[in-house]
């Protein structure tokens, strides 16, 4: 019997440790969204985030699969969410912001490519992952707004070593324009009005060990597990947090695989209201 546990133990170990972050999935979604036009219908939007590149299993190679996936998927638009370098004591600045921004600066959509900068990004390289992006091409957001076409790509700064500000992101955007918001850190979604039609994050990394109860203390979000990873919906307004590519702090993941996420968008009719005394 203690074999068989020590054996059960092992195997686990390697599948997190050595396995499952040098995987990289792919995951699509279809999202029906209140405030997404018609016109609009199946736009396709790919994500990456949380690359930590530098961190073990988030070398240059895994840069390469997670741009060339990105891609072959062939989105109408990408946008990166933040966590590119990693600010690990031991392993923390290994690829430059420069070499990140160069693989990055492959990256192709006919309506371009946008990006916001993290908390490692932030605390590893002050302000040289955004001018190493920039140079490439990326339009980075930081509480501001950018046209893709038909409608916006707005990015929120890090909600942790910068300021986020909302209204002044969303100050020259048409009112009637649908909006995309990018924000690493999911911990602002409680305060995104309903103006907003879709929220990106990441930054949980879906607690990396995705066990659920287990993982809530590896969260670093001040909601526990109310925004791991995936789609939420809450009170009409919708979000969708994606688990990244790489590791912070321990190198492991378990239930958790490295992924890239292209979303279809849609329209969907918002739910009828009934008239008080009905």
């Amino acid at each position: 019997m203690r074999a068989a546990t020590a054996l059960a133990a092992g195997a686990a170990l390697a599948w997190a440790g050595w396995i499952e972050p040098r995987r990289l999935v792919t995951v699509r979604r279809r999202l029906a969204l209140p405030r997404w036009p018609a016109a609009l219908d199946g736009v396709r939007v790919g994500l990456a985030t949380d690359l930590h590149a530098g961190a073990p299993h988030a070398g240059e190679a895994m840069l390469e699969r997670v741009v060339d996936r990105l891609n072959g998927e062939a989105p109408d638009a990408i946008v990166l969410l933040g966590d590119y370098i990693d600010a690990h004591p031991l392993w923390g600045g290994r690829i430059p912001p420069q070499d990140i921004a160069r693989r990055l600066g492959a990256l192709r959509a006919p309506l371009g490519v946008f990006a916001v900068l993290g908390n490692h990004d932030w605390k590893q390289s002050g302000d040289a992952m955004w001018r190493a992006l920039r140079e490439t091409g990326i339009e980075v957001l930081e509480n501001r707004a950018a046209p893709a076409s038909d409608f916006y790509v707005a990015g929120l700064a890090d909600l942790r070593l910068r300021r986020p500000d909302l209204p002044a992101t969303l100050a020259g955007v048409p009112p009637e324009a649908p909006v995309i918001l990018l924000a690493h850190d999911p911990d602002v979604f409680p305060f995104v009005s309903d103006r907003v039609a879709l929220t990106l994050s990441g930054h949980l990394h879906g607690g990396q060990v995705a066990i659920p109860v287990v993982r809530r203390p590896a969260l670093p979000s001040r909601y526990g597990e109310r925004y791991a990873r995936g789609h939420v919906v809450e009170e009409d307004r919708h979000l969708y947090v994606s688990s990244g590519v790489g590791t912070s702090g321990l190198p492991l993941r378990f239930l958790a695989p490295p992924e890239i996420v292209i979303l279809e968008l849609g329209s969907a009719a918002p739910p009828s209201r009934s008239r008080p005394g009905q």
